[in-house]
């Protein structure tokens, strides 16, 4: 039997099988094998990914590429990427992290801001009630349009809109100054041109500017609508024009400009103060055509670099021309009142 000695009549003996040869080597590499995969480090950068029969240990095969290392030194976080191509790296302090997350912060601010902007604004229907002109809520002509720059506007062109909303603001201001100006000359000079003209462009500018230029820009940064920066070009283009006229001041035109100022510089008292002042409402308009060149300057560009054409515009105004109920109530009313008028023909 296996394990015993041959002889049945001696003493039995038990051999050993592990002092076998053959088993004494196996169990020397299988030892090896062990101490060797002790030794192995997974995270080296010189192993291979390749494990042999020999008693060489197994290493991990990363071509050359390590895993960055991260370092903190100070108040700086490195980071070390290494690869083929080149080495780079890449430094990120405290400061700019604290102030990527106060912007991340303020976003979801001004996030939170406009959904309470927007449910307070709204009526029970969801629908946003009108807030501009702000007038009291028992007055006797209520608001117009919803005018909310920071809800409605793109955060990149909201500083623009903003500015462009504040020159209609000096605008309509220096209009108004214009109208006490004019009074101050009919007094002076008996002059009623002045006055009566310069309140009547007060009131016909003042809301006409608002509708015809200033609305059209903000619908137009609102929805990317190319029809609505076409409508501002063109009206925006003559408002420049007519402040440089009023900037000029011509006699008995209604505006106080240059010409009307210098002409008040008589020599007395009263005439070197009502000079001073009607040459700083002609200061003001030239100020207003100054502003209005800049921002039309600045939003062509604008308008131009986002790919835009008078074509595309043209293509808008086509779409939503047509698009309108009363257009589309007009054409079938005039389709209807042509048939009938043909059929009448073809009966008789």
């Amino acid at each position: 039997m296996s394990g015993f000695d041959e002889n049945p009549f001696g003493e039995p003996v038990f051999n050993d099988p592990f002092k076998d040869p053959s088993i004494q080597q196996v169990a020397a590499k299988t030892a090896n094998n062990n101490q060797n995969l002790d030794d192995y480090d997974p995270f080296s950068s010189s192993t291979n990914l390749a494990v042999s029969n020999t008693s060489q240990p197994a290493t991990l095969q990363t071509n050359n590429q390590t895993l960055p290392e991260y370092k903190a030194s100070g108040q700086q976080y490195q980071v070390n990427d290494n690869n083929a191509n080149g080495s780079g790296v890449t430094q990120i302090s405290t400061a700019e992290l604290q102030r990527r997350q106060e912007e991340l912060e303020r976003k979801a601010a001004e996030l939170e801001r406009r959904e309470a902007e927007l449910l307070r604004n709204s009526n029970t229907s969801g629908v946003r009630r009108n807030n501009w002109p702000p007038l009291p809520d028992k007055f006797c002509v209520q608001p117009c349009f919803y005018h909310d720059i920071s809800i409605d506007i793109p955060s990149e062109f909201q500083k623009i809109v903003q500015n462009l909303y504040y020159l209609w603001i000096f605008y309509a201001a220096v209009m108004c100054v214009n109208v006490v100006g004019g009074l101050l000359l009919m007094f002076k000079n008996t002059d009623f041109a002045y006055f009566f003209l310069g309140l009547f462009y007060a009131v016909l500018f003042t809301p006409a500017s608002f509708l015809c230029w200033y609305r059209p820009a903000y619908k137009a940064f609102k929805d990317d609508s190319s029809a609505n920066f076409m409508l501002f070009f063109f009206v925006f283009f003559f408002q420049l024009i007519i402040m440089i006229v009023q900037t000029i001041g011509f006699p008995n035109g209604g505006t106080i400009g240059i010409i009307t100022a210098v002409s008040q510089f008589d020599g007395s008292f009263i005439g070197t103060i009502l000079g001073i002042f009607c040459l700083s409402i002609a200061i003001s308009f030239g100020l207003a055509a100054g502003g209005t060149l800049l921002l039309l300057t600045k939003i062509h560009a604008i308008y131009r670099s986002s790919g835009a054409s008078m074509d595309k515009g043209v293509q808008e105004f086509q779409r939503e021309f047509f698009r309108n109920q009363t257009v589309q109530q007009a054409s079938a009313d005039l389709a209807r009142s042509a048939m009938q008028t043909e059929l009448g023909r073809n009966r008789y």
